[in-house]
């Protein structure tokens, strides 16, 4: 194969002339190119997945879009935000089993521990924020219909004759561990065998459903059931949505306090600012804004420099255990909740 050499074309003042327009062109066209990134380049922005807990529905509907558009008035992009909501122990599987949350904000601080220990997250999650990282408490009520016709008033009222109680799978639900929980703190209050108590209990419910919210519906919805073991929040959303002149709320003597924990998981944020965005995510749920959110929506909050009174002063005062009584919740999870624990040995499948 040949390769001919170009001729060059003779350099005249007219070719000359040609040649340096065409360079300064060049040189304006690369200017003009090498400003655009700096005066018109967008911020990116970050994207966040919230895995929660069943009845944290509402709560993190209000809570996101007031983040959101806190984040906007502080000059910084809008994020993406999603939330995905179960039983909170079915909420840790799946993030153990892949599902890429970023934050999560579950029922019980034994099952971001299952994260810890599986390397998700440091084992001292805990101390990372306020409270032991939890930012809100709340606790278990009864929620009966209207006017209250099997007359139930305490713990010992659920197994009486002929009463059915409706409360989600403690297998798969965190807010069904704390429902457990309670029962057997007050049997042992009263002089009874807690754990003969807690088996007579659970031969009034008639259907064990995944989640705390998917027994609201079965209670409230499909009318099964005399009495809701329900978390605080849960008893006053049914009153909001679904009327106070067909449900009430029976507060018993003693119940359980509920401390439901939030935490970043390291190792699925995957850039510096995806994490400072984590981090401001849960710093906004402990700010003035976002605990006046909290208590809006039936949680107890602990900063009330910008709540409504009106939600503040709603609570009533009760006496409250702490899972501190149970051993703290590594020990809790596996003398009643893991497999052949406790309430495999007293429950029966209907």
């Amino acid at each position: 194969m040949t390769i001919q050499t170009p001729i060059a074309a003779p350099f005249t003042p007219h070719v000359a002339r040609k040649l340096k327009n065409t360079l300064s062109a060049l040189a304006l066209a690369t200017l003009s190119l090498g400003a655009l990134p700096f005066a018109a380049q967008p911020v990116a922005a970050e994207s966040l997945l919230n895995v929660s807990y069943d009845p944290t529905r509402e709560l993190y509907k209000a809570i996101n879009e007031a983040f959101s558009a806190a984040q906007v008035a502080a000059g910084k992009p809008a994020p993406t935000l999603e939330v995905s909501h179960g039983g909170s122990g079915s909420q840790a599987r799946a993030v153990l089993e892949g599902l890429e949350a970023q934050v999560v904000t579950l029922a019980l601080a034994a099952d971001i521990d299952k994260l810890a220990k599986e390397g998700k997250l440091p084992a001292d999650w805990q101390s990372k924020f306020a409270h032991n990282s939890s930012p809100y408490t709340s606790t278990i009520v009864f929620l009966v219909r209207e006017g209250n016709p099997k007359g139930i008033k305490d713990w010992g009222d659920l197994v009486g004759e002929g009463v059915e109680v409706i409360t989600p799978n403690p297998k798969t639900s965190g807010g069904a561990r704390w429902n457990y929980l309670a029962a057997w703190a007050w049997a042992e209050k009263n002089g009874k065998d807690p754990q003969e108590f807690v088996k007579e209990l659970y031969t009034h419910v008639p259907v064990l459903d995944k989640g705390a919210r998917d027994s609201t519906t079965t209670f409230a919805q499909r009318e099964i059931g005399d009495v809701l073991l329900a978390w605080e929040n849960e008893a006053y959303l049914a009153l909001n949505e679904l009327g106070e002149d067909k449900f009430d709320i029976v507060v018993p003597s003693l119940s359980i306090l509920a401390e439901p924990p939030v935490a970043i998981v390291d190792a699925n944020i995957k850039t510096p600012e995806q994490g400072q965005l984590a981090k401001d995510y849960i710093d906004f749920l402990y700010s003035p804004e976002g605990q006046a959110i909290i208590f809006k929506n039936y949680y107890r909050g602990w900063d009330t420099s910008k709540a409504d009174p009106a939600d503040v002063s709603r609570f009533p005062a009760l006496e409250l255990v702490d899972i501190a009584k149970f051993g703290g919740w590594g020990e809790a999870q596996k003398t009643h909740f893991a497999d052949g624990g406790i309430f495999d040995q007293i429950y029966t499948a209907k």
